[in-house]
């Protein structure tokens, strides 16, 4: 037996959240062909808060789902295989990585076992993203190192997602613009996706951040974007400019003060994060281009179809080592362990606490 620990947040309402302790039958699960894995560290962003914020419109509260109308926010981070069938073709001790609740446990159906990864088969995940069930195994993972977890847990989910942006943009050949604005410019999505703009090499591209007067030292100091605006100044830019907005802060007030100012000359306008969880825009109208959410998966279903097998791995590893060079410079991994310090820094995350410079790794256990 042990003791599953979790981090539940009511579904309607982010600001409300809890601990939950409960007795897992470790033999049990494994009898019945389970997998059982021991969380061990996982990083909290604020793209976990999108998780909540969408979490009905996107389906990420059903991946671990909770009763009372509260839910499990997922994660990224590592976990240690602590018992599995003998048929499982996994050992207890390995490591691996992937998507997790903010708990100390996870049970899954392991299948489609391979020397690289491990799926949980578990029957409401089926109709899920398969992106979300893979759990890589770290001992076929020729980069990894122990030293680069943190790293790999907070960067990769949100610069594989500003990866898989730029890529979309560039597909669709920016939809005429020659200017992207990005709200939240100070979030690592957002940094990551100046990045891989400047990374499409086009010379008359330019890429600008809208921030808050707060956070625009931190954001010029980063030195990824071509201009650095306040919210309140969006009135300064020049409207006649064909622009895409990439919105990352999901506030009402910032999308219809972009496009409002922009108007016809708003070529796309794209959905993606909710940094500011009290001011989330729903359904609205504003001039210019329709408000239309980004959705990962669908960009990288539609690569693997064009790049086959390996394609996708391929061309965001290549730009791995200039995303991690470029947050080295200034990222400062603070972490945190046992439930409490998760409870708490999740409420810091929520409410826009965190420094823009500041990397959290958490672990439910202390």
């Amino acid at each position: 037996m042990a003791t599953l620990t979790s981090i539940e947040v009511a579904r309607k309402d982010l600001h409300s959240a809890r601990i939950v302790s409960a007795l897992l039958d470790i033999a049990a699960a494994t009898a019945a062909g389970k997998a059982v894995l021991a969380i061990d560290r996982f990083a909290l962003t604020a793209n976990n808060i999108t998780y909540g914020a969408f979490g009905d419109q996107m389906s990420y509260w059903d991946f671990f789902p909770a009763s009372g109308g509260y839910g499990h926010i997922p994660v990224w981070g590592f976990a240690d295989v602590a018992a599995a069938p003998a048929t499982s073709g996994l050992t207890a001790g390995e490591r691996v990585y992937g998507y997790f609740p903010m708990a100390s446990h996870l049970v899954i159906e392991p299948g489609k076992v391979s020397p690289k990864r491990v799926v949980d088969m578990t029957a409401h995940r089926a109709k899920l993203p398969p992106v979300y069930n893979v759990y890589e195994r770290t001992t076929a993972d020729a980069g990894y190192t122990r030293t680069g977890e943190a790293a790999q847990m907070i960067l990769r989910p949100l610069t594989v997602t500003s990866f898989l942006i730029a890529d979309f943009l560039d597909d669709n050949t920016l939809f005429g613009a020659s200017q992207v604005l990005v709200s939240s410019a100070s979030s690592k999505t957002s940094l990551g996706l100046a990045l891989c703009l400047k990374k499409l090499g086009r010379s008359d591209l330019i890429v600008t951040g809208l921030t808050s007067s707060g956070n625009r030292a931190f954001v010029e100091g980063t030195r990824l974007y071509d201009r650095v605006v306040d919210y309140g100044a969006v009135a300064s830019l020049d409207a006649s400019v064909p622009s895409v907005y990439v919105d990352m802060a999901g506030s009402v007030k910032v999308l219809t003060t972009v496009h409002e100012h922009f108007r016809d000359h708003l070529k796309y306008s794209c959905r993606v994060g909710a940094t500011h969880v009290d001011d989330i825009a729903g359904r609205i109208d504003v001039p210019g281009a329709r408000p239309v959410f980004f959705f990962a998966p669908t960009q990288v279903q539609k690569r693997v179809a064009d790049w086959g097998p390996g394609g996708l791995e391929q061309r965001f590893g290549a730009l791995w080592p200039d995303l991690t060079g470029a947050f080295a410079r200034w990222m400062q991994i603070d972490e945190r362990r046992g439930a409490e310090a998760v409870l708490a820094a999740y409420h810091e995350t929520l409410e826009g606490r965190q420094k823009a410079e500041t990397g959290l790794v958490l672990g439910v256990n202390a």
